[in-house]
């Protein structure tokens, strides 16, 4: 009790200082406040007071550190590289970077961090005894991702220099990264960039050593007294008396790593734009600052960065959608879609191509209803983790919500009759509107709603019938993905630390998962310990045609759901569970559209096209016939217009029409 105590004082006199410091701020550096007066934005001076409290306890505590490891008695160690050779080193004095400059400067020079035992690794963290090792370069997903990590605290240290606020998170993500700062009221402008450009040019140059130390819970509540949000992690998130924190320059933060070896190895930085947010995404919590940035070992890499951005954003689904009257969005329903007919033609394309594929595959559709009481979500055990998610209402005096998944309402289908063995497997299919309460920040176009739908799918079926089960679901995917024209990325994720159900359950789920990985003849990876808690899964990644990487498709079993619904069959010698199979392959169809959208450029294949035909006369006197012959086409089941247009020359119309992406063009 006394250690929460003192948390929370901590917290309160952090956020005392946090205001005392940002109404110093304001009368320190009027450069900040002033930009819209003309006032350029500049670094601070001096910096903030608790940059250099927090250099004077790091420097104590790194120094006992460092004599710490040089008293340990190294001893020799095996270290195994992925083609087998065996390095000898010795345990708390080699290091990966030794090692690799050992094989070669080059090779040491291009990798990015190291792998030890499965594990990312600082480039110049010691060994500590028998291993293998892997040198990833950038090229290699976790060196990415830990190369913008790495670049977010460069970010985070300009922040601090620049601003003074409060740092908050700041991850890599898909495509580099961001920080989050509380700046006391204030905003950041876009006129910012340039100003923290600098700053990060200057980081670069200075080659920052990336260094890592492990601190007592006690120092580190110490360290960051002027932060309060550091202080609600250190109190909420970190459960072990001690973590680590890395420094880099002036900048300390609480961080896991691992890091790049020094900021020198960042060739290339620009930062991209900035948003608000909220602490942690709650709407009631602050209001924070968002600063995203990109950055490269090479800087030809940022080169092509920028051209496939460009490409990008001529490519937008949103602004493509507004050229050619798919869709739009309103402020008076946010995050739900308005389908124009056009728009509504692909949507209803895309569905009915899935839906003669189910006819195909033996998939029965099946329709739920929209709103459950808040007891069905209780017993699926969506209520306890998701409510915050899910639109909810009271009703004579219960509590009612939009579904947000169809997967409970299968199970009531499921068990509304006794059920035997001879009926299994069923395949329900449901493309039941969904609805799930995203901040209003978060949302996106298509790819980031409110209101959608998807071609969710579950599969009741026997232990015995997974594997088939599987393969049948991995094929189908493939035939929706090869007229897509997608390539896709398939992995298998096992059981993770935290998991419910008996351990053989699932080893045998998850054999019978390779096997028919195996037997699909696709290349796949594994992906231990990232299935979901309730069973294991197939995750698909496609690649859309400007190479960027897409989860739509799912496939996972569930162990949890059949017990927690109680769902049983006859197997004719006594009752079993059944095992439910969650499959989909366009995923939510908005973002499928959206991705469809943007991997095309707006330029439909003919059978999803909005626009197949278009009939354009020569003159006046030719008009009746353009009319008949659109009626023709259309009859045959094509769409087809006819543009009689009297104040458009023929030439003219035809621009227009293959401006429109019109697939055919009829003259006459």
């Amino acid at each position: 009790m006394a250690d929460n105590a003192s948390v929370e004082v901590a917290v309160s006199v952090g956020n005392q200082k946090l205001n005392k410091k940002a109404s110093k701020s304001k009368n320190k550096d009027k450069g900040a406040d002033s930009l819209k007066d003309g006032t350029v934005l500049k670094e601070l001076s001096p910096w903030p007071e608790y940059i250099n409290d927090r250099i004077k306890l790091w420097d104590r505590l790194k120094a006992e550190y460092d004599a710490d490891v040089a008293a340990k008695t190294p001893e020799s160690i095996n270290i195994t590289l992925p083609d087998g050779k065996v390095v000898e080193g010795q345990s708390w004095r080699t290091t990966p970077y030794k090692v690799a400059a050992g094989i070669s400067q080059g090779l040491a020079d291009a990798t990015i961090i190291a792998k030890v035992n499965g594990a990312v690794w600082d480039l110049d963290r010691p060994l500590e005894g028998h291993c293998s090792l892997a040198l990833l370069k950038f090229d290699d997903e976790d060196a990415q991702q830990v190369f913008w990590h790495s670049s977010a605290h460069m970010l985070g240290e300009a922040m601090e220099r620049v601003y003074g606020g409060c740092l908050c998170y700041g991850p890599p993500i898909e495509s580099g990264f961001y920080y989050d700062m509380f700046y006391d009221g204030k905003s950041v402008s876009s006129e910012d960039f340039s100003c923290l450009d600098s700053v990060v040019k200057g980081i670069m140059k200075e080659k920052q050593p990336f260094e890592r130390l492990e601190m007592r819970k006690e120092d580190l509540l110490e360290m960051f007294k002027y932060n309060p949000f550091k202080l609600r992690i250190l109190q909420e998130k970190v459960t072990t008396p001690t973590t680590t924190a890395y420094r880099c320059g002036p900048l300390i933060d609480l961080c896991r790593g691992p890091h790049v070896r020094h900021t020198g190895k960042v060739k290339a930085f620009v930062v991209t734009k900035n948003s608000s947010t909220y602490w942690e995404g709650k709407a009631e919590a602050e209001s924070l600052q968002r600063i995203y940035g990109i950055s490269f070992p090479d800087a030809k890499q940022l080169k092509e960065w920028q051209k496939f951005q460009e490409e990008a954003a001529k490519r937008d689904h949103r602004k493509i959608g507004r050229e050619q009257e798919l869709f739009f969005f309103h402020e008076l329903s946010p995050g739900s879609c308005f389908f124009l007919p056009r728009g509504a033609h692909i949507y209803n394309t895309v569905m009915n191509f899935i839906k003669a594929e189910y006819w195909e595959r033996g998939f029965q559709e099946v329709i739920t209803p929209n709103i459950y009481n808040s007891k069905l979500w209780e017993m699926s055990g969506h209520w306890q983790h998701y409510s915050e998610h899910m639109f909810s209402f009271e009703v004579e005096k219960e509590r009612f919500a939009l579904k947000p998944m169809n997967c409970p309402g299968h199970c009531l289908m499921f068990d509304h009759r006794p059920r035997s063995w001879r009926e299994l497997p069923i395949r329900m299919a449901d493309f039941g509107v969904l609805h799930r309460n995203e901040l209003s920040g978060a949302l996106s176009g298509l790819t980031r709603v409110r209101r959608f739908q998807q071609d969710d799918g579950h599969i009741f079926c026997t232990q015995d019938q997974i594997k088939e089960e599987i393969r049948g679901c991995l094929n189908f995917l493939k035939k929706v993905y090869a007229t897509f024209g997608y390539s896709f990325t398939l992995f298998l994720s096992t059981r993770p630390d935290k998991y419910l159900g008996e351990v053989h359950v699932w080893e045998d789920a998850e054999k019978q998962l390779e096997e028919s990985l195996d037997a699909f003849g696709w290349p796949w990876k594994l992906n231990p310990g990232d299935g979901a808690f309730y069973g294991p899964k197939i995750d698909i990644t496609i690649m859309d045609a400007l190479k960027r990487p897409h989860q739509c498709a799912t496939i996972q079993l569930d162990f949890q759901l059949p017990e927690r619904f109680n769902l049983q069959y006859d197997s004719g010698e006594e009752k079993k569970r059944p095992v439910i199979i969650h499959r989909a392959i366009l995923g939510s169809v908005e973002r499928m559209i959206a991705i469809l959208t943007e991997s095309y450029g707006g330029k439909w294949p003919f059978w999803l096209s909005p626009r197949q035909s278009i009939v354009v006369p020569v003159g006046p006197q030719f008009d009746e016939y353009a009319q008949t012959v659109a009626k023709q086409v259309h009859d045959a089941g094509f769409l087809c217009e006819a543009d009689l247009d009297l104040g458009t020359t023929m030439n003219k119309k035809i621009r227009n029409a293959q401006l429109a992406q019109y697939n055919f063009i009829f003259g006459r």
